[in-house]
């Protein structure tokens, strides 16, 4: 039996427009009997009406008719050209049928997107706009052709829609019926002939029934692919956002280093100094011995010429009674041998700053061979350091402060033996604060507090008595002040908000449209109040929110604003307690007390000018005394704020019961 798609496809040569040498699109016959494209035969007939193909003269435009079954055959060849593989595996012509395919597919394209552009056309007149479709004749009709199927009752049973441009999708390919259900098992429209072939054992539904179950599958799938979008676009943000932080905590670790290996340089160019002045003041001691010396010898010079000359003088004397009554004596100087003194730069102090150099040299060098991974730690933390740790801030948090008491002796005691560990070599030293952010200027001054004589650098401060007496909150409300940030102050990359009561610190370079002016300050990201205060006593209390890099205190009216020396408690003129990471420190005039720290997320601070002191208190249900400092103020004070991290903020409080 000879294959149908072979058959069909033979036929190509007469489904061919002779114009555009195409398959038909959209193929209307002339009255000679003759089959064109509908836009290929007006593309022709510009002034004169003929046949393209018989010549035949039209002396008026003739009336164009659909060839409807050409046009079924013609969209069933394209729709089996789609289909087969025969075109492309006839060798040379394969290339030749791959394009006549794309042409057929191309002009196929245009034809669809034409009658979307402008409408179903009527398949009787070819010229009016089509009104209803008729599925039953599977034609399209205009209004005045539409008569016959409104008017007369055999066209009664016709099903009319609306204007349809899909016909041929309509249509069953192998049957060339329309199709009226649709088969899930096998996804495609069937017609009722269908039903007796292949799909007997399918279970067949309507395309309505199909066409609402699809749309709900597609909604579900939206609502996956929102969700999945909606989850990815969290994710991207969470990214970012971590993206962001990295690249922060890259820039401040990167700063921090810098600020590290600085230090170093100024350490050791200081320390280079201290030895150089060293070497100077061995070689000025050297040369004064030396300028002594010479000015002895060339005394001996002269007192030995003076006698060299007498005796010339006696040698030459003609007369002889003189000489022999003449008293000859040489000078002491005669009598002492002459040496060249042995003076070198070879003290102990010269010998050990050169031994040192040499040392610290060779030490660095095997430390920088190594890898930065395998390099030894300069400090370790001892058991024994750890566990004294936690006993001190155990005793903060959880020991009843009211219920401790110590006696004079027992405090005594206690000065007498706090000494720091680990506290050989400078080299060994830990600059674990925010003096790491801005550097040191290398030198350390002493400072009074409460606890006693002054505590070396890095060693955690006892409590003392005063300072274990908890505070009903109340009792302090009484001496309240309301403070506010003074913006003329601020640091410009300070941002103060909710009228002049937080401040944050911006993660944007500083702003170039804030003034300088000699008050505010240029180096650090701290701040003034408004307020001052110079006799009585003053309370105020600040919310810290991630108090990683904060610090909270006083400070005199002329602090510098520019330079190291400018920062809160490394002057004479500023006090503060101050958060780096986890470790708390007191800080007044470069010298630094580390503190057990409690943690707070509010500060309150009593400020008793006549008592000289200034109380922090970690303020919950009551306020806790962390640390105190005890000196005289001279003039009015500030309360100062220092922040650093990008990632906190200070809130000055509303003082309320």
């Amino acid at each position: 039996m000879e294959d149908p798609d072979f058959s069909l496809l033979s036929l190509e040569s007469e489904l061919t427009c002779c114009i555009c040498l195409s398959t038909f699109d959209c193929p209307v016959t002339i009255p000679c009997g003759h089959n064109f494209c509908q836009a290929c035969l007006l593309d022709t007939w510009t002034a004169t009406y003929d046949c393209p193909q018989c010549r035949t003269h039209y002396a008026v435009k003739p009336q164009l008719k659909k060839n409807t079954v050409l046009n079924t055959v013609v969209e069933t060849f394209k729709e089996r050209l789609r289909n087969s593989d025969l075109l492309v595996s006839k060798g040379d012509g394969g290339e030749a049928g791959k394009d006549e395919r794309a042409e057929v597919n191309e002009k196929a394209e245009k034809s669809n997107k034409a009658a979307e552009h402008d409408g179903v056309r009527c398949d009787t007149c070819m010229e009016a706009k089509a009104s209803k479709t008729c599925l039953t004749c599977m034609a399209s009709f205009c209004a005045e052709h539409l008569r016959p199927h409104l008017d007369n009752p055999v066209f009664h049973v016709h099903q009319l829609t609306e204007p349809a441009g899909d016909l041929m999708e309509r249509i069953c390919m192998e049957h060339n019926k329309p199709v009226e259900l649709y088969c899930p098992q096998h996804g495609r429209l069937v017609c009722v002939l269908c039903l007796n072939q292949k799909h007997k054992q399918c279970t067949l539904v309507s395309p309505d029934q199909q066409l609402i179950q699809k749309k709900s599958d597609m909604k579900k799938m939206l609502a996956l692919l929102d969700r999945k979008i909606g989850q990815n676009e969290s994710v991207i943000a969470r990214v970012t956002d971590k993206q962001q932080a990295l690249k922060d905590d890259a820039d401040m670790i990167r700063l921090n280093m810098a600020l590290e290996y600085q230090q170093i340089k100024d350490m050791l160019a200081n320390d280079e100094h201290e030895a150089s002045g060293l070497l100077d003041q061995e070689l000025a001691s050297a040369q004064k011995k030396l300028s002594n010396l010479m000015k002895l010898f060339k005394d001996n010079v002269k007192s030995l010429s003076k006698s060299k000359e007498e005796i010339k003088s006696l040698i030459q004397q003609p007369k002889t009674m003189v000489v022999l009554q003449a008293s000859v004596d040489l000078p002491r100087a005669a009598t002492i041998d002459v040496y060249a003194p042995q003076c070198n730069l070879d003290s102990p102090k010269v010998k050990a700053a050169q031994e040192f150099a040499v040392q610290l040299k060779e030490e660095m060098s095997q430390i920088f061979r190594q890898p930065l991974e395998n390099r030894p730690a300069l400090i370790k933390t001892t058991e024994e350091d750890t566990k004294d740790n936690k006993e001190k801030n155990t005793f903060l948090l959880e020991t009843p402060p009211l219920q401790v008491k110590t006696d004079k002796k027992t405090q005594q005691k206690k000065k007498l033996t706090s000494t720091p560990k680990n506290a050989k070599g400078h080299l060994k030293k830990k600059f674990s604060s925010m003096e790491n952010l801005l550097g040191v200027d290398g030198k350390t001054k002493l400072s009074a507090y409460a606890s006693g004589p002054p505590l070396k650098t890095g060693e955690v401060m006892d409590l003392p008595t005063s300072m274990t007496a908890v505070e009903k909150r109340h009792n302090l409300l009484k001496y309240g002040r309301e403070l506010t940030f003074n913006s003329q102050t601020a640091h410009k990359r300070l941002i103060l908000s909710e009228g002049f009561t937080v401040v944050s610190v911006s993660n944007q370079p500083e702003p170039a449209n804030i003034p300088d002016n000699p008050q505010r300050f240029a180096m650090c990201s701290q701040v003034l109040a408004t307020q001052s205060f110079t006799t009585g006593r003053h309370y105020w209390e600040v919310r810290i929110v991630n108090n990683k890099f904060t610090a909270i205190g006083l400070a005199y009216h002329s602090i510098n604003r520019k330079g190291a020396s400018s920062r809160l408690g490394r002057n004479a003129k500023s006090w503060c307690v101050e958060w780096f990471d986890v470790k708390l420190s007191a800080w007044h005039d470069g010298k630094e007390v580390v503190l057990p720290n409690p943690n707070p997320k509010r500060v309150g601070v009593l400020l008793d000018l006549d008592a000289s002191t200034a109380t922090f208190y970690n303020v919950t249900d009551r306020a806790y005394p962390f640390h105190s400092f005890v000196f005289p103020f001279r003039g009015a004070l500030f309360p100062a704020f220092w922040i650093f991290s990008c990632d906190s903020s200070i809130s000055l409080c509303k003082l309320q019961d």
